[in-house]
């Protein structure tokens, strides 16, 4: 990465003028690292700055199952995007109470309702996704004020997503086939946005892990 934390966190502030709140959306592969990135921002950018990922609107697994859906977990028509434009759009009008929204449980591998809370007082929301670029998400693209993509390294990328896979229950041999039917054909999906991105971030001198 060329640019620091800090010159990036710049960047974040400059987006909208001063006093108005900002929603910064983050797209890239599976495993590029914009969970990473977007908490070292809100670190960056202090207390009235907080993260809202899209991975609250996974679906649950009963939905999956229920929508034969459960062996392609990840993909884009296993996310609720029309309940998270919804959240955006209420987070854009920024209300004069506390919004939550759900976050989503790794050990579980489940969404967790009300899990986040956004104060009237946060100026700055970044919210990280896969597929905020997609042309499905085009409800959610339109209340974000940028999107940044991030890139990274193939090989690292696939390292890094196998080791996760395992860290929360696969085997080896689960992960590996599990990255290649389902993440790879994801993330070849992903890379294809990034020419709509507002700003390209590469992340190569990133390690696995």
């Amino acid at each position: 990465m060329t640019e620091t934390i800090a010159e990036l966190a710049a960047a974040v502030r400059g987006i909208c003028p001063s006093g108005s709140r900002v929603l910064l959306g983050i797209a890239g592969a599976p495993g590029a690292g914009k969970t990473t990135l977007a908490e070292a921002l809100v670190a960056e950018l202090g207390a009235r700055a907080a993260s809202v990922p899209m991975d609250g609107f996974h679906l649950a697994d009963v939905s999956l199952e229920r929508l034969g859906l459960l062996g392609r977990k990840g993909a884009p028509e296993t996310f609720d995007a029309h309940g998270y434009a919804r959240l955006l759009r209420t987070l854009r009008e920024r209300p004069a109470h506390t919004v939550f929204a759900p976050g989503f449980e790794r050990d579980l591998e489940q969404p967790l309702a009300a899990a986040i809370g956004v104060d009237p007082d946060v100026e700055v929301i970044i919210t990280e996704g896969n597929y905020l670029l997609l042309d499905a998400w085009a409800e959610a693209r339109a209340e974000l004020d940028a999107v940044w993509f991030v890139q990274q390294d193939a090989a690292v990328r696939r390292s890094r997503l196998i080791a996760r896979h395992e860290q929360f229950g696969k085997s080896p041999a689960a992960a590996r086939a599990w990255v290649e039917a389902v993440d790879e054909p994801n993330a070849r999906l992903v890379e294809a946005t990034a020419t709509r991105a507002d700003r390209v971030i590469r992340l190569d001198d990133e390690r696995p892990g």
